[in-house]
């Protein structure tokens, strides 16, 4: 059972590039609740930050009003869960509780795509990029194996995979830009797949406008391979 919607006011503390606040900032629009950004430099961490997050990470969602006066989530995961668990508005999980489970694994999957993602963009050398490279082809190969008709995840419903996925493809959009990475050639459903969540609203206004020339200064700062290729 779903618990009764509150009038919970909600606050989504955030940083720039971050795909896990962009999960969160995705859940709620797709929730339709309206909620306020608070960004912070992770470079140097506020003192207020670091008394309510517990690893010193976003996303945090603080939740106020409703049935407690003021709560703190961290982590992508419970606040995704907590807005499905909690809040009316179209449903981001399948009912089926295997497919459910299955959905989560997914979610974990992209996690784990994420990690090798942050190896692939800061990779200083060929050797590293390369690596990296073919490990992310590799997991792209996997999504494409269970990938249906479309248009996303789950066919014609968005989900928490979606959610997840999206902000993975939005690097991508960027570093298409710079070089020919062929990342997705032989992947034809991730590529129809992405092309429908860059289309999605609440995709798009997951991040501000000048995401893409952040994400060029963070390549800049770790001096990044893939601007060697771009040169």
């Amino acid at each position: 059972m779903r618990a009764a919607a509150n009038s919970a006011r909600f606050v989504l503390v955030s940083h720039h590039l971050c795909p896990y606040v962009q999960r969160a900032a995705i859940a709620l629009t797709e929730k339709g609740l309206p909620f306020e950004r608070s960004n912070v430099d992770l470079a140097d961490r506020p003192d207020w930050f670091r008394s309510i997050s517990p690893l010193g990470k976003v996303p945090l969602l603080i939740v106020r009003g409703g049935a407690h006066d003021e709560t703190v989530l961290f982590e992508s995961a419970p606040i995704c869960e907590y807005l499905e668990e909690s809040q009316p508005g179209m449903r981001l999980h399948p009912v089926d509780v295997l497919e459910r489970a299955r959905h989560r694994g997914w979610i974990e999957f992209g996690s784990s795509i994420l990690s090798d993602l942050w190896g692939f963009e800061t990779a200083r050398n060929e050797t590293v990029y390369q690596t990296k490279r073919q490990a992310l082809i590799g997991k792209f190969g996997r999504v494409e194996e269970v990938l249906g008709d479309g248009p996303y995840f789950a066919g014609e419903s968005f989900s928490l995979v979606d959610a997840v996925f999206a902000p993975i493809f939005r690097y991508f959009d960027v570093f298409d830009t710079l070089t020919e990475i062929g990342m997705f050639s032989h992947a034809p459903k991730i590529r129809a797949w992405r092309t429908a969540l860059s289309e999605r609203p609440s995709v798009r206004g997951a991040v501000e406008a000048d995401y893409p020339k952040r994400l060029h200064a963070f390549l800049v700062q770790h001096h990044a391979y893939l601007l060697k290729l771009a040169a």
